[in-house]
């Protein structure tokens, strides 16, 4: 018996959907293929327009060249390109769009619709394809240019289709992928239109209009120019200066030949150049283009071509960081003599703890000092086993201990006797509060965080915070991708007590805010207004870290940015008032983020210092 054969070739639409995996992996590939398709075309007006973010609708238009009949439908088929005639062309790109699947791709996913025309023919062509098949090509009155409409994306391949995040998620990553097609080309003007709703509006300028346009007018006078010009390569563009400094990678992009790219190695070049300028946990704003021949690179690495290798990486990075180098010091922003000390540096024991003229006299009495500090002393030093006592005298109450306590919600009815009568402020910082056993040292503002975390939890699962109305509203207006990210946390935050109303543009009107954790009127308005731009940017910063929930992310921000500072002056009721909340609260002992909220001190500990 002959078995029969068993290879075959797939059907071209089976084929499409296969390499569609790799170039449409979501809404936001098909945007950036189709923004670049119409840059390549010689346009100087590209509008982009989804709905759904780009589930039912991405139609991208623009006033380039446009297509013949036989281009348009051409353009359709795999491995159709008008950009690389040989093997050669590919190892010189210097056009954007260049793939030759790219819309063979779109329309094995999503129902097209094509229509372009060029300034020299009387009528356009207007085609519709839907899972790879033409299902109309006919003549058609249009304006000249292409607009190109793909409907229902992956309505053909249902798993695909489900494995696409929430709307908010999706109209992210179209928001980045627009951005860094926008920001390369500031001489074309483009727009963007969400669900009706105006994203960007960019007018054609300079560089640092758009940069501004795009980033928000906070850096209009924080952007130091990079120009330098080597018969290597050209390098060019802005970095923010040190202040505009964040705790998240947001704002930098690198371009390569106008073409976005993502290269840590790069990064450590600018970041290498921003050194004692910045702190070890923040990272520089950056925009920087890098001209070059394009034999000198590779893009063809990754299907997305956002990774890319150098001829010679090395000198690459020493002209990136050069030139950083040298625009921060021509504009003199250099380092500066910090007598602050740094965050993880305060976190240190020697530091955060109070050292009192008491403590320091009895340390100086004490064998152990005597032992270091005198001739002939050396034989004397106690023995592991007594020197116990000084580290337990500096420890935190053990997490164990305190869950034991915990099983009665409030601590204020345990066996432990809190004495909040008499509380006294140290530093503007710290609270003193004297127990049976000794004495708490609670952290103001670390105490606060923890109290305002299971707030805002017990709001979101049900209890939601009364809103307190304010009596003149604000307005505040947000860069493009933060106005998106706020609008997928509203849902949220109105149950945390915030009312805030889209306003159009990017812009939001606060009229109202958490009864109880501001202040309200005017005032507390303009505060909450801050609070909620730096509950945006902890927010974007816990994003990197993917055990955490939306939500989760979203109650640790807020908990963070509305807790009452260190360096905050407390009145006795204030402070009696945080005191009582801690020691009811579920977690007492430590922050979300897992910070101590009170040191405990022992009289036992204390008289054994005084030799008692």
């Amino acid at each position: 018996m002959i078995l029969p054969d068993i290879i075959q070739l797939l059907p071209d639409n089976i084929a499409n959907q296969i390499a569609a995996g790799e170039v449409i992996q979501r809404p936001a590939s098909a945007v950036k293929e189709l923004l670049e398709n119409a840059v390549d075309a010689g346009a100087n007006e590209i509008r982009l327009i989804v709905n759904d973010a780009g589930k039912a609708l991405i139609q991208v238009i623009d006033n380039g060249k446009g297509m013949s009949e036989t281009d348009a439908r051409m353009a359709f088929e795999r491995h159709a390109t008008s950009k690389i005639k040989s093997i050669d062309d590919l190892f010189t790109i210097k056009t954007m769009g260049f793939r030759g699947e790219a819309l063979a791709s779109i329309a094995a996913v999503a129902q097209v619709e094509l229509k372009s025309k060029r300034e020299e023919d009387e009528t356009g062509v207007f085609i519709e394809i839907e899972n790879s098949q033409v299902i109309k090509q006919e003549p058609i009155a249009t304006a000249t240019g292409t607009s190109i409409a793909m409907k229902n994306l992956f309505f053909n391949v249902p798993a695909r289709r489900n494995f696409l995040k929430s709307n908010a998620a999706e109209l992210r990553h179209i928001v980045d992928e627009f951005i860094r097609v926008a920001m390369s080309f500031p001489e074309i003007f483009f727009s963007f239109t969400s669900n009706g709703q105006q994203v960007f509006y960019l007018e054609k300028g300079s560089m640092k209009q758009r940069l501004v346009q795009i980033l928000g007018n906070s850096y209009v006078s924080k952007l130091v120019p990079v120009q330098e010009q080597t018969d290597y390569l050209n390098i060019y563009g802005f970095v923010g200066k040190p202040e505009t400094a964040k705790k998240t990678r947001g704002d930098q992009y690198f371009f390569v030949n106008n073409r976005f790219i993502k290269s840590a190695y790069l990064n450590h070049a600018v970041m290498n150049a921003f050194d004692e300028m910045i702190a070890k946990d923040s990272f520089p704003m950056y925009c920087l283009f890098i001209d070059l021949d394009p034999s000198q690179v590779d893009i063809n690495v990754h299907p997305t071509k956002q990774e890319i290798k150098f001829e010679d990486e090395k000198i690459v990075y020493a002209f990136v960081q050069s030139a950083v180098k040298h625009a921060l010091a021509q504009f003199s922003i250099t380092p500066t003599l910090d007598f602050e000390l740094d965050a993880s540096i305060q976190s240190l024991d020697a530091v955060s703890k109070p050292f009192t003229e008491e403590k320091k006299s009895s340390a100086s009495s004490s064998s152990l000092y005597n032992s270091f500090t005198k001739k002939h002393q050396s034989h004397f030093i106690e023995s592991k086993s007594e020197l116990k006592h000084w580290k337990s005298f500096y420890d935190k109450p053990q997490e164990s201990s305190i869950e034991t306590q915990v099983d009665t919600p409030a601590l204020l009815n345990t066996n432990i006797k809190l004495q909040t009568d008499n509380l006294v402020q140290l530093h503007n910082s710290f609270i003193l509060m004297q127990t049976e056993k000794g004495y708490y040292l609670v952290h103001q503002q670390n105490a606060h965080e923890r109290i305002l975390y299971e707030r805002f939890a017990l709001a979101v699962e049900g209890k939601p915070i009364a809103t307190q109305q304010s009596l003149f509203p604000a307005t505040m207006e947000l860069a493009a991708a933060d106005a998106v990210l706020l609008n997928e946390l509203l849902p949220d935050m109105h149950q945390l007590g915030y009312q805030l109303e889209p306003f159009g543009n990017n812009t939001f009107v606060i009229q109202g805010t958490p009864a109880d954790i501001s202040g309200g009127g005017s005032q507390g308005a303009v505060s909450e207004k801050t609070a909620i731009e730096k509950m945006l940017e902890q927010y974007k910063h816990f994003s990197s870290d993917l055990k955490f929930s939306k939500r989760e992310k979203l109650l640790r921000s807020l908990a963070l940015q509305h807790s009452v500072k260190a360096g905050t002056v407390l009145s006795a009721k204030e402070m009696k008032v945080l005191v009582e909340d801690l020691f009811n609260c579920q977690t007492p002992n430590s922050t979300a983020n897992g910070k101590p909220t009170y040191l405990e001190f022992k009289k036992d500990e204390l008289d054994k210092l005084f030799g008692r």
